[in-house]
């Protein structure tokens, strides 16, 4: 049976900005603003289009070393994505499959992201706690991109 959990996080940088930054070069902001948690991203294959992967590198302070996930589609105008976990993290161990859509919307001057995450937990297994650090690390992730854009407003314009 799938699952679902989602999450609204209200910035104060224009939407453009937040999509940009938070979703198409997360490969070179993620490890400069949260070193503590991501290590690198790697591109796997691809060039940014539906069917990229890209591999996120966690440290020791995740409870898993990496995740791969593929970009299953992407509108830049829309400022919307859907990705797929495709190895690393708990898949395998404690889930089945795992998809984001992620929609950042404009909101004045500033924006609000939404996600909708779903996933498989595979039987016998209780996710519960992984949720709640998945939904606690997309916020925080969103909140440090913010802060960074805010910091520097002409970047990512």
């Amino acid at each position: 049976m799938s699952s679902s959990w989602t999450a609204e996080v209200e910035t104060k940088a224009p939407a453009a900005a937040i999509f940009k930054a938070a979703f198409l070069d997360w490969h070179n902001l993620g490890p400069k603003l949260i070193p503590q948690i991501i290590t690198g991203v790697t591109l796997i294959s691809g060039d940014g289009s539906p069917g990229s992967i890209r591999q996120i590198n966690f440290s020791p302070v995740m409870p898993f070393s990496f995740i791969k996930e593929r970009l299953d589609f992407i509108d830049h105008e829309k400022l919307e994505l859907k990705t797929s976990i495709i190895e690393g993290g708990d898949l395998g161990s404690k889930i089945e499959s795992a998809t984001s859509h992620i929609k950042v919307e404009p909101k004045g001057n500033s924006s609000i992201v939404k996600v909708l995450a779903t996933y498989k937990a595979i039987a016998g297994f209780d996710v519960a706690e992984d949720i709640k650090k998945a939904k606690e690390g997309f916020i925080n992730s969103v909140k440090a991109v913010e802060e960074h854009l805010v910091a520097n407003p002409g970047a990512y314009a």
